[in-house]
């Protein structure tokens, strides 16, 4: 048994802005032009080992969820040899009566209103990281940007591995 973690990120054209460091006496440049145009970073995490599963898709949905369960499913195990046991929001789409769940895979809600305890939330700004302070003309340019951050982070399990390690998951 494998116990992993499932959020979803919105990220789009609409800019992320930090603070940033400059010289005394200058202003640094922020170009950005708001836009209202998003993808979605299905991400699924497992905490004890950092490893994780990145899918980015056009929306939220019920359909979408069952697709990308489909898929962490085939990445995960394929052979159908363990039980994975998912920990993930209340969010609609995780609750659908619609949403179709692969054999294997058990899905756990955690109690409503307590994002603090859901080990992939504290992934969601190493996602945003990728793109802060960017101008980002278009969504191609978007998901070519988060894939490229998605990559770096399942080759780098020991990034996700601290900021999702929870003390209260058992390790394997």
């Amino acid at each position: 048994m494998e116990v992993w973690s499932q959020d979803e990120a919105r990220l789009g054209l609409k800019p992320i802005l930090r603070k940033v460091w400059a010289r005394k006496g200058q202003r640094p440049p922020a170009f950005h032009r708001t836009r209202y145009e998003w993808l979605y970073v299905y991400l699924f995490v497992h905490p004890a080992s950092g490893k994780s599963s990145f899918l980015i898709l056009p929306t939220v949905n019920s359909e979408l969820m069952s697709l990308a369960l489909q898929e962490f499913q085939q990445e995960v195990d394929p052979q159908g040899e363990k039980v994975i046991l998912l920990l993930l929001d209340n969010a609609g789409w995780h609750r659908a009566k619609d949403l179709q769940v692969p054999p294997g895979l058990l899905l756990l809600h955690l109690p409503p209103y307590t994002p603090e305890l859901s080990p992939a939330e504290p992934v969601v700004p190493l996602l945003r990281e990728a793109v802060a302070n960017e101008h980002l003309p278009s969504l191609e340019v978007l998901e070519e940007r988060l894939a490229q951050r998605c990559v770096y982070l399942q080759e780098h399990p020991e990034v996700i591995r601290e900021v999702a390690g929870f003390g209260w998951i058992p390790n394997e």
